[in-house]
């Protein structure tokens, strides 16, 4: 048994052997460049939105929408996507995706209207559903086990990196305006990236026929998509222009609609999400508080790149710069290691809140000078950054080996869904405060900061620790 297993970690999956070392870490970076690219088009607009809305026009609801989109269609198919790589193999859904993330990308970039901007948002965010989940079994079916852990030890400080590159990116495009395109170029510029990563895919990636007994709810997608779409509308064109008779009646359907999703889920031969895990408290716990604290702080981003711009009156550049220091913290606590279980959890919910608190205090103060946000906002991503990885390595801590994948790919999904309503939410309550930017960036810290209390004391219903901790 143990020399059968020695054999199959050396020749790989179904007894093919693996590739040569070098053809290993060129796939490890073809895996890395399309994650990349997923991270950067999900925060560029963070800096972005402004520019874009006063381009294009569109107001408030452009602002909500450039990012709200592209977390929604990427949260809602990312499980789906993942099962969809098992039926057809996950080769063929990496190439598809990123050759219709790569066009979707072009697509934003020329787009002439917010519609269009906003539907090509939402096509840029559904094809990268079907990029991200193909990565890992990617790499698991090219690397032996003994040294697959070189190539996961990689992912935390590049995505790290490309958390603080993207706004930083964004804005240096915009201030550059190159051709006089102004925002356009930070879209456009994933034709060569990507154009570049679907050319060292296809020569690359190993061929694999996929497995077509796997089971795909795609009726449970179907309504889980429309259920936020749904949502999202009525709270963003309910707060943009007042809760008049359809932004009310989309949010009633949005509510019917998540009724016949969790119906679905609990009937449904193979559901999005397995019922075992729902009668798990630690899990449902975990995910609650993923939900509420991730959609949070997405909103929190938000605010304070509009508050740098439309309130300090910086240019996107400036704005992106000074954000570093909170994309530094995440980057520095989340490479961090630690064995503290639900209690780092709790450390990261109360040094944001501390973060959080001093920022509020400083633009009530009006002391917001070049360097005054720095140590607040350095806070702030040290909080994220410790709770980023541990709260959901912790969520899974009680759960079986058979509910891993589900666990996973639902927990994933949330946070693509939290930062969605968050980054909707949020920024709904800034435009609508009143009293000028000061105000509007006083209230919507202030509700960031209650929301962040109000996880503390929930903590204690996550388990103790995370799986790989129990052993230690």
């Amino acid at each position: 048994m143990t020399q059968t297993l020695r054999d199959a970690d050396e020749n790989g999956l179904h007894g093919t052997p693996h590739p040569p070392s070098r053809v290993r870490w060129a796939i490890l970076g073809v895996v890395l460049a399309a994650d990349v690219l997923d991270l950067l088009d999900g925060t560029i607009t963070n800096i972005a939105a402004p520019t874009i809305a006063h381009d294009l026009g569109g107001g408030t609801s452009l602002v909500q929408w450039l990012g709200a989109s592209y977390a929604l269609a990427l949260g809602v198919l990312l499980v789906l996507g993942g099962r969809l790589g098992d039926l057809y193999g996950r080769r063929r859904l990496f190439l598809t995706g990123l050759a219709g993330f790569t066009t979707a990308s072009v697509a934003c970039g020329l787009a002439p209207t917010p519609g269009i901007l906003v539907a090509a948002r939402l096509v840029q965010g559904a094809f990268g559903a079907l990029v991200v989940p193909q990565g890992f079994g990617i790499l698991g079916a090219t690397w032996p086990r003994a040294q697959i852990g070189k190539a996961y030890s990689l992912f935390g400080p590049v995505m790290g990196l490309s958390a603080v590159g993207g706004p930083i990116l964004a804005g240096l495009l915009i201030d550059a305006d190159l051709a006089g395109l102004g925002w356009r170029p930070m879209f456009l510029i994933n034709l060569v990236l990507g154009g570049a990563a679907l050319f060292a895919a296809a020569r690359l990636l190993p061929h694999d026929t996929g497995d077509r007994t796997t089971a795909v709810d795609i009726p449970g997608s179907a309504l889980l998509g429309a259920t936020m779409l749904a949502l999202l509308t009525g709270l963003i064109q309910g707060s943009a222009h007042g809760w008049t008779a359809f932004p009310v009646l989309a949010s009633l359907a949005g509510l019917a609609l998540f009724a016949a999703f969790c119906h679905r889920q609990r009937t449904a031969p193979s559901p999005l999400i397995r019922p075992s895990l729902l009668h798990n408290r630690g899990f449902t716990s975990g995910l609650v508080l993923g939900i509420v604290f991730f959609a949070a702080v997405s909103g929190l981003l938000y605010v304070v790149s509009l508050f740098l711009q439309q309130g300090l009156g910086r240019s996107p550049a400036g704005a992106a710069l000074a954000l570093m220091p909170l994309s530094a913290g995440i980057v520095i606590a989340s490479i961090a290691c630690y064995r503290l279980g639900r209690r780092l959890v709790l450390i990261g919910f109360l040094v944001t809140l501390a973060g959080t608190l001093h920022l509020l205090a400083l633009v009530a103060a009006s002391g917001t000078g070049p360097w005054a946000l720095v140590p607040p906002l350095f806070v702030i991503g040290l909080g994220m950054g410790a709770c980023f990885g541990s709260l959901y390595d912790v969520t899974i801590g009680d759960i079986t080996p058979a509910e891993a994948g589900s666990a996973g790919g639902s927990l994933g999904a949330v946070q693509q869904l939290a930062n969605a309503v968050g980054a909707a939410a949020v920024t709904s309550v800034y435009f609508h405060s009143g009293g000028g930017e000061k105000h509007a960036t006083t209230v919507s810290l202030t509700v960031v900061a209650a929301i962040t209390l109000l996880c503390c004391p929930l903590v204690r219903l996550l388990p103790p620790k995370a799986p790989e901790d129990r052993h230690h």
